[in-house]
């Protein structure tokens, strides 16, 4: 019973340990964590212009233009919508009203004028002056044009398929510099009620030269033919301060810097870099051209405190880490609901769906974990009956020879102890008629060397030997039959002669 209980005990415990063992790994994949959360970002700048014309006739002519600012890519950092990228993004230091004026008069006044962000003149004197007070439309109250300037920034999520149309967000806080972050937020739900995937920070930025990261994000507007963009960088030496970290090829295969610039000119400027610790960002890419670097994630986390936006992880994201964690530990059998319930609550999730066909192709295979585990509960008759029957079976033996052995151990001084039978004569008065002439008497108990205060008893007969009838008498009398003890008639009551 000891050696069962322990097995028992045993069993259960590894069987408790193990699901909370495959709770603390972490997944593989080094980038599946953060890709759900990657954006691409387009930032354009609408211009409403209202050109007061009085050359001639007194005119207001309106026009509305759109000018790009910027792309790149997001990182969705808070499940209400919280997005970080970069600021030179979504923000210009180019004049747009220039770019306006310039627009306005070359259309409506047929003016020679390059349509660009440098400020020009013409020929002719009056039209000249008017350009003049449109270029001086914050500095003077004769000016010819009303100009207003409004940001308009459009996030496409990654999602399949593919949103065309993404969904509008604003600016929440820039950052001091082109190149330092900036802190968007969603102008209406973009989620569906149920949260956008986010990707977790990092606490700091890897000491290590030479340690490896990914990078990912978009090369162009996401479409069905344009995946994010997946690729491998290490770290050089350094902080990753405003100024940024470089990188660095520890076997100098490749030229790192130039690489990655390629890649930031393409739409990666902002895309999140990777650590390969537990795949959590580490930071973000900036630059461009032949060089590359990296800012930190304590640059991000300040821009996101400056914001008052708290990055943050939500039910989705645990939903998704948990299917993930039995994804890459190899069940399964497990990670197939797990991912189908990522997708019940965000469909189009595309990691969640590349996993969840990759989970069915697998489920009950060689490499699926999840086919032993499953195996116990496809019986049709449970195991645990069978053992509760037999340890009851055992526990009835034990106390069926306990009760024999005790039984036999007890029997003997019980059967030396038992009373025993017999009959004597009494010296009282025969019994009446019909009374039994035999009187049962208990043997009195002896003791070692303890002399009796009575006389011993005399020899009796015992029920076994044979008995002496009664005489039968009569009544001289009147004829009357006696009994045994009668010394007078009961009738007549003539005394009975002995």
């Amino acid at each position: 019973m000891r050696r069962l209980t322990v097995s028992v005990v045993t069993v259960a415990v590894v069987l408790v340990s193990t699901p909370l063992a495959m709770a603390h790994e972490h997944p593989s994949g080094i980038t599946d964590l953060v890709t759900p959360a990657v954006v691409r970002v387009e930032a354009t700048a609408k211009i409403d212009i209202t050109l007061l014309d009085h050359v001639g006739e007194l005119l207001h002519v309106q026009r509305s233009y759109e000018v790009p600012i910027g792309t790149g890519t997001g990182i969705v950092v808070n499940p209400d919508g919280g997005i970080v990228t970069l600021t030179q993004a979504v923000n210009t230091d180019k004049p747009l009203d220039i770019y306006a004026g310039n627009r306005i008069f070359a259309d409506y006044h047929k003016a020679k004028i390059p349509v660009d962000f440098n400020r020009h003149e013409v020929e002719d004197e009056t039209l000249n002056h008017h350009l003049e007070l449109c270029y001086a439309h914050k500095t003077s109250d004769k000016s010819t044009c009303l100009i207003d300037i409004k940001p308009d920034i459009t996030v496409f999520p990654n999602i399949s398929p593919a949103d065309g149309r993404g969904f509008k967000a604003e600016i929440v806080k820039l950052g001091d510099s082109p190149q330092s972050p900036a802190v968007l937020r969603p102008t209406s739900r973009a989620d569906g009620g149920v949260g956008l995937p986010t990707a977790p920070l990092a606490d700091k930025v890897p000491d290590k030269a030479g340690a490896p990261t990914s990078v990912t994000g978009f090369l162009g507007r996401p479409a069905p033919n344009r995946p994010p963009k997946i690729d491998i960088a290490h770290l050089g030496q350094g902080g990753a301060g405003e100024g940024g970290r470089t990188f660095a090829d520890p076997k100098k295969k490749v030229n790192e810097p130039v690489k990655l610039g390629k890649l930031i000119d393409q739409g990666m400027l902002g895309a999140p870099v990777i650590g390969d610790k537990d795949g959590h960002v580490i930071g973000m890419l900036i630059g461009g051209g032949n060089d590359a670097r990296m800012i930190g994630v304590r640059e991000i986390t300040s821009a996101l405190a400056a914001a008052k936006v708290a990055p943050r992880r939500g039910p989705l994201d645990a939903a998704f880490e948990a299917a993930l964690t039995r994804f890459h530990t190899k069940n399964y059998t497990d990670a197939a609901p797990a991912f189908q319930r990522v997708l019940d609550l965000y469909p189009g999730q595309p990691v969640a769906a590349a996993h969840l066909k990759e989970s069915l192709a697998k489920k009950g295979s060689a490499e699926d974990i999840g086919v032993r585990k499953a195996a116990p509960e496809s019986t049709t008759i449970p195991l645990w009956p069978f053992i509760a029957a037999a340890a009851a079976l055992l526990a009835i033996a034990l106390v069926v020879g306990l009760l024999v052995w005790w039984r036999r151990r007890t029997g003997p001084e019980e059967e030396e102890e038992a009373p025993a039978l017999v009959s004597v004569p009494s010296s009282s008065p025969p019994p009446e008629d019909g009374a039994s002439p035999t009187v049962m008497h208990r043997r009195s108990p002896t003791f070692p060397g303890v002399t009796p205060h009575q006389p011993q008893p005399q020899p009796v007969l015992t029920a076994q030997q044979p008995q002496v009838q009664p005489q039968v008498k009569f009544c001289v009398s009147c004829g009357m039959k006696l009994g045994p003890a009668h010394r007078f008639c009961g009738y007549c009551g003539h005394p009975i002669e002995t």
